[in-house]
């Protein structure tokens, strides 16, 4: 059989492996009234195709390391038999023989952006492909002239595994038999400008321990044993529902727990304080400890610090089954300049916005994501889904929204948007496009902005013109607030707009009340030394801002070491101050929350109906010169708990609070009780209410309120006498 020609330079661009279409050249291809098959095997003696049949075919070596040969018949699978020396024949399947891994309806909703699992077409996917064992590799590089897989597997050599371009959209594929998982990986990029570049994988699921870069082939068997829990959240409306966050760290909660290790210490511990939420701080893969997580390099792979991504599953897993929801922290607004990652990816910006007016964000020297980008965002809103789906996280905390926002945000040139405005349009719609697809997807979930500015309709749905978002961290509550606490209690009734202006905007949007650890780090100093005055002062500030907190319309989160009053500032390197749980003050505090806790979730006037105005109603908020509040929060059976906080530094006898009805009221919480630290001022747990209007309402009483103390008062019988 005549074998046809092959010109000299698509000889030498497929020797070098820098050829775009290698399938097309390599493999088996009908020819005359055969098959023509090529390799590439430089430096072989003799290479021979040997059938599935059995029948053997003498490759002829043509040049530069191309061998070819032909046979009668029809294509069939083969395997390639090659010679070196002395040495044992080398046998091994030929990757430029299989069809592609990827298919046209994959490679067509990618190029329109709408390609929601986009996990399970890019990246390398550990499967059997035609009776083969192997990975299926595929990266997206527009720009690229040719690419290569090196790792393990080929001695960190590209030049036989070059990648075909299966479209104009510049998605390329190749299958590697004979490859399993835990092999680590990288790409070879040829650049349009002649150089290559080494990449890892943007699309890997697991990734070598930081600070070594390469990608890791992977597969999971992990067996989910969360049904219960996912089949009660899709019926539940997060938004109405108790959530009180515990915000942890992993890396520094307890060093040098792995994921498994973690588990069944973070549900004890959760579980005894009566948190109904954990939030992780960025578990994506990122490779400077110090950034927190916060300067993700892999979004696709769950940090390797940690063990493998089916230890993750197995500690969200338990945490479900033990009831508690799993939030994470995700980062889509910018993403770090190592030359290794997605920077410049293919030679050229590809992730990120080529023109750096929009591209670079200087606040943190890192780039910005190209939101007007069809298949970034498709990267994107894949990559939220990716978590919720394989990792079952029950909402994601949004990172910065406010630097998507804005094209001038902390930049001194910025680039308008097509009608002359400061909105970043692009973003903005893709963060409409990645909540209302996520709340599609999973009933149940929540997403949540941290979003700094007055920015309108951010929790308002997306059919209205809104972002989506279920929550939004409320800034201007923790900054006016903690400002508040930071005053001496002498001088508070100056400042009483700070403790009350957030009930001004309570209900424009819905809000998540956080103590972050943005507040306790970079010498702001711990929740506990935000306080005025001396230790038993602190603490009792510390417990009435907390039972204020945990009173006022919104959900709340608190950082981890908050809750036991950590001395000292958090840092990423180092744990908790837990010794200082040996001492009575941080013991008192820590059983403090847990009792907020447990009547928080236990009392739906508290949760029910924190998005409604008419769930809250003042009682008290004009009173700077006691710095004394008091409200009421209705549940939506219409079961109202009074919550009434002194925040003077003296104790107020026969102060008079409107009730909505006369009789026997429960003190519920009193933050000054002796068992959690305090002074023992109180009602004696229960206080009688008489028919006399007061504050706009028909009853009242004469309460003793606690110095730097919290009072939740509730009607009998349903009250209970915990803090008491």
């Amino acid at each position: 059989m005549t074998i046809p020609e092959l010109d000299t330079d698509t000889i030498l661009a497929i020797a070098e492996a820098r050829h775009p279409h290698p399938h097309s050249v390599l493999g088996q291809h009908a020819g005359g009234d055969g098959v023509i098959i090529r390799v590439l095997r430089p430096l072989a003696e003799t290479v021979t195709a040997v059938l599935s049949d059995g029948v053997e075919v003498e490759l002829r070596h043509l040049t530069n390391g191309l061998w070819h040969g032909s046979h009668a018949g029809m294509a069939q699978p083969y395997r390639i038999v090659a010679t070196y020396g002395e040495a044992e024949p080398w046998e091994a399947e030929d990757p430029y023989r299989f069809s592609p891994t990827v298919g046209e309806m994959d490679t067509y909703l990618f190029a329109e952006g709408r390609h929601e699992e986009l996990w399970r077409m890019l990246g390398a996917h550990v499967r059997t492909h035609e009776g083969v064992a192997g990975i299926a590799v595929s990266v997206w590089a527009p720009h690229a002239r040719a690419v290569r897989v090196i790792g393990d597997f080929n001695g960190w050599s590209g030049l036989g595994h070059a990648l075909r371009r299966l479209d104009d959209n510049g998605v390329w594929e190749i299958f590697v038999p004979g490859v399993g998982a835990g092999v680590a990986y990288k790409f070879e990029i040829l650049t349009r400008a002649g150089t290559w570049v080494v990449r890892a994988d943007p699309m890997a699921r697991y990734t070598e321990i930081p600070p070594r870069t390469a990608s890791v082939t992977g597969t999971s068997d992990y067996e989910w044993q969360d049904a219960a829990w996912l089949a009660q959240r899709s019926a539940s409306d997060p938004h109405n529902i108790p959530m009180s966050v515990y915000e942890l760290h992993l890396g520094s909660w307890r060093p040098g727990l792995s994921y498994r290790d973690a588990a069944d210490q973070i549900i004890d511990y959760v579980t005894d304080l009566g948190f109904t939420h954990v939030e992780f701080m960025p578990l994506a893969e990122h490779p400077y400890g110090p950034s927190w997580g916060y300067q993700v390099t892999g979004y696709y792979a769950p940090t390797s610090r940690f063990g493998h991504p089916d230890d993750l599953r197995y500690l969200i897993d338990r945490l479900h089954q033990a009831g508690i929801g799993v939030l994470m922290d995700w980062v889509p607004g910018h993403f770090p300049k190592d030359e290794w990652a997605l920077a410049n990816f293919d030679g050229q910006p590809v992730y990120e916005h080529p023109d750096p007016r929009r591209g670079e964000q200087p606040d943190w020297g890192t780039l910005v994501f190209d939101f007007g980008h069809s298949q970034v965002r498709n990267f994107l809103v894949a990559n939220a889904l990716y978590w919720l789906e394989e990792f079952h996280i029950d909402g994601l905390r949004v990172d910065a929204v406010a630097s998507m926002l804005y094209l001038d945000y902390s930049r001194e040139e910025w680039l308008p948007n097509e009608f002359g405005g400061r909105e970043n349009l692009e973003a903005i719609s893709f963060l409409q496009e990645v909540n209302a697809t996520a709340y599609k997807r999973y009933p149940g979930i929540v997403m949540i902005a941290e979003e700094s500015t007055a920015f309108p309709g951010v929790t308002r749905p997306t059919g209205a013109n809104g972002l989506g978002f279920g929550l939004k961290w409320n800034m201007g509550w923790m900054h006016d607030s903690l400002q508040y606490m930071a005053v001496d209690p002498m001088w508070r009734s100056h400042h009483h707009n700070d403790i009350t202006f957030s009930f001004q905007y309570a209900f424009s949007e819905s809000f998540m009340l956080p103590i972050s650890h943005d507040e306790v780090v970079h010498g702001k100093g711990s929740l506990l030394n935000k306080m005025p005055g001396d230790q038993w002062q602190k603490f009792a500030n510390v417990r009435a801002y907390l039972a204020f907190m945990w009173a006022h319309p919104g959900k709340q989160l608190l950082f981890m070491g908050q809750e036991f009053g950590q001395s000292a500032e958090w840092s990423e390197q180092r744990g908790l101050d837990w010794w200082l749980l040996e001492q009575p003050d941080h013991q008192n505090l820590l059983r403090f929350v847990a009792g907020l806790n447990r009547v928080y979730r236990d009392r739906p006037e508290l949760w029910s109906r924190d998005n409604e105005r008419r769930g809250f109603e003042w009682l008290v908020g004009d009173d700077a010169a006691s710095s004394v509040v008091g409200f009421i929060r209705w549940s939506a059976e219409g079961d109202p708990l009074v919550a009434i906080v002194n925040f003077s530094g003296v104790p107020l006898n026969q102060y008079r609070i409107g009730l909505p009805f006369a009789g026997e009221w429960s003190e519920l919480v009193n933050s000054d009780a002796v068992e959690f630290g305090g002074s023992g001022v109180g009602n004696w747990g229960a206080v009688t209410a008489e028919q006399a209007s007061w504050h706009g309402q028909p009853a009242s009483v004469e309460l003793t309120l606690p110095p730097l103390g919290a009072l939740f008062l509730a009607p009998l019988p349903r009250a209970s006498t915990e803090g008491s």
